[in-house]
């Protein structure tokens, strides 16, 4: 307790930087994919892509991030093993903070897309497995995140496989292609605005206090589709057919009808995530504030001081415009070529599968959804379309997330403890 009391502003102080630099992280890889589809199908520049991410990112971190977040992400330790001593906490959240964002930067270097999810829960794991007990640390909720990496890519590859095809046999391989259009990217839209909604009711407005039960976001889901749906039908009618115009001509202008709803998907899955991710960077730092600022009691949950939220969206917005490019390009172009069409299935796919994820309570990635979604659509079109030796490198990445968090916590734990216990 003591330790709290006389070092309570140096301890705010080194939280508040290293959740600056965890949040740059998170903006730097996982932002990074959610506009990678749309920056390696040509729907958007990289510049174009950045300002789009910062704008909504920013917006769902700061207006949909929460005014109270839970102090340990997932829960996935028991905090009652730091009751009699709550600066172990305190360094613990703080050396998670600065193990994540490390593995963030190195991985992000590299152009690995892995989760900052699993990168602070690996941390927090490891300093609290070894620096405190190991019954302190929720194992099987540990499992759940290790089954994860095989459940999650394999869902939303499955579904992006699906919309993939559906796509090609409807209207790609049709006499008429642009007549095709006309007739089904109508359901194609409102099936994006089906699922895109569901995802911001269901990962956004929650944060805001804006509860819905299931059958009422069902319900303003599916009106919302019916809307979308009706929009698309007028707008696509003002596509002229062109009798002169070969087959490949017909095939971009439905490209670009896919461009734009690629655009849209890609904004509305920043803002999800900008409201969801965030708090991996504002979840430990505002218990380490909650900490200090009540003379050590923890508590489950804690309320926001003012300048956490806009940190962590600020540190986002320019992990995502210093960094973010190396994965981009390995989303959007070392995977798999990626077209409008082809990415929109992929966008589409990650969107469902966070839906179905949200509602069931499965720990997923949005890292792993999306690259699961893109490689389900270079399946599509056989193994030699997708680039085997990245899809390896990535997969490497996603195994040594979690122990690589778990080892740099863990000194960095010792060397806090070392410093403020001296």
């Amino acid at each position: 307790m003591d330790i709290i009391a006389t070092y309570g502003f140096e301890l705010i102080a080194l939280a508040g930087i290293f959740g600056f630099f965890m949040a740059w992280g998170i903006g730097a890889n996982d932002v990074a994919n959610a506009m990678g589809t749309s920056v390696g199908s040509k729907a958007l520049t990289i510049k174009q892509a950045i300002i789009i991410a910062m704008v909504f990112e920013f917006a769902g971190a700061y207006l949909a991030g929460g005014e109270v977040t839970s102090t340990i992400r997932k829960g996935i330790i028991d905090s009652s093993y730091f009751v009699e001593s709550p600066e172990l906490l305190v360094y613990g959240m703080i050396a998670s903070l600065l193990a994540a964002g490390i593995w963030l930067l190195v991985a992000s270097y590299l152009g690995w897309p892995v989760s900052t999810t699993h990168s602070i829960v690996g941390a927090i794991v490891g300093f609290a497995a070894v620096g405190v007990n190991a019954d302190a640390v929720s194992w099987i909720k540990v499992g759940g995140i290790v089954g994860s990496w095989v459940v999650t890519p394999l869902i939303s590859g499955i579904f992006a496989y699906l919309i993939f095809m559906s796509a090609q046999k409807l209207i790609f391989n049709t006499p008429d292609p642009l007549g095709n259009a006309k007739r089904y990217v109508p359901f194609y839209m409102a099936m994006s605005g089906f699922m895109l909604s569901l995802v911001t009711i269901k990962k956004g407005l929650k944060h805001i206090g804006i509860h819905f039960t299931t059958n009422e976001a069902l319900m303003l889901a599916g009106s919302i589709a019916v809307l979308v749906g009706l929009i698309g039908v007028i707008l696509i009618k003002q596509l002229k057919d062109d009798p002169k115009a070969d087959k490949k001509m017909h095939y971009a202008s439905v490209e670009k009808v896919f461009a734009i709803l690629m655009i849209v998907t890609a904004c509305c899955m920043a803002f999800a995530h900008g409201s969801n991710d965030v708090a991996n960077a504002i979840g430990p730092l505002a218990a380490v504030v909650s900490i200090v600022e009540n003379g050590g009691e923890i508590s489950k949950q804690a309320s926001l001081v003012w300048w956490i939220l806009p940190l962590g969206g600020v540190g986002i917005v320019l992990g995502l415009a210093i960094f973010g490019r190396r994965v981009m390009a390995t989303i959007g172009e070392g995977i798999t070529h990626l077209t409008p069409s082809r990415g929109f299935a992929a966008e589409l796919a990650a969107a469902t599968t966070v839906v179905l994820a949200s509602s069931t309570g499965l720990p997923i990635s949005t890292t792993q959804t999306l690259v699961g979604a893109v490689l389900g659509v270079g399946m599509a079109r056989g193994i030699a379309a997708l680039n085997l030796g990245v899809i390896r490198n990535i997969v490497i990445s996603w195994v040594v997330t979690l122990p690589a968090g778990a080892l740099l916590s863990i000194c960095i734990f010792y060397m806090l403890k070392g410093i403020f216990s001296a």
